[in-house]
């Protein structure tokens, strides 16, 4: 027993890249507090859609009080070690009837060349509202978490897409999907190696998620393949001398 997770849901990450913990990750009066903060964020989001708005910790210190929180960071460190760097984080709203799908993709395939390796790279979504089918929740491959680099071809409908390239549909096997249904405050954990995707919102609900994503310091981070992307120190020891901001 972990006190973020249990033996079973941690060898269930291991062996399949994601796990459903059907908990809730912060108290109620937290989650609260959160989501008004998102809900500042869309109205001051100007020219954005409202799925970029991305890294708002950058400018928003409140957030930290959510990322770095010690039950947070309990979780994660189940999955990755008590080494642990914030990597990044992001409000994904879908807006009710014109939300866009994301294409499958793995984080990895964009992430290529940002650290020495990326096992140990994981991602909270964080539910805001509810997240169902109908108005478009993540849905992953179980087990594709062992490759992490499959082919890409671009999309055929762009303006109706979060990214213009997707994983060739040959490489697919979308019978396996496993949809991440979840109430608010309820959470999944994924790994960046993984394929996963979500469907466009058709429904008159909003759907919107705050990702939240670690890396172990064990790894490097290549601050020439992002220049201007900030690290925090989360937990631990920074093992492999990566330059991190502290909250």
């Amino acid at each position: 027993m972990h006190k973020g997770l249990d033996a079973g849901q941690i060898q269930f990450y291991r062996t399949n890249g994601y796990v459903l913990p059907s908990q809730k990750l912060l108290e109620d009066n937290k989650q609260d507090k959160l989501k008004n903060i998102f809900e500042e964020h869309l109205a001051d989001k100007g020219d954005k859609l409202s799925d970029e708005l991305d890294t708002p910790h950058f400018r928003d210190q409140r957030l930290f009080e959510f990322l770095l929180a010690p039950g947070t960071l309990d979780v994660v460190e189940a999955i990755i070690g008590g080494n642990i760097g914030l990597f990044s984080s992001h409000f994904i709203s879908k807006e009710p009837g014109k939300g866009r799908r994301t294409p499958w993709h793995e984080d990895s395939a964009y992430w290529k060349g940002k650290f020495d390796r990326l096992d140990k790279i994981v991602t909270i979504w964080l539910a805001i509202d509810e997240a169902t089918q109908e108005n478009g929740c993540m849905g992953v491959i179980p087990g594709t978490h062992q490759n992490g680099f499959s082919n890409y071809e671009k999309v055929d409908d762009a303006a109706n897409s979060t990214f213009d390239k997707e994983i060739k549909s040959d490489e697919l096997d979308l019978e396996r999907v496993v949809w991440f249904e979840l109430q608010p405050g309820e959470y999944s954990l994924h790994d960046a190696r993984i394929i996963h995707g979500a469907n466009a919102n058709t429904s008159d609900k909003r759907r919107c998620g705050y990702t939240m994503r670690y890396f172990s310091l064990d790894m490097k981070f290549n601050e020439k393949v992002n220049p201007g992307h900030k690290l925090w120190y989360a937990r631990g020891e920074n093992i492999a001398n990566n330059r991190l901001e502290t909250a």
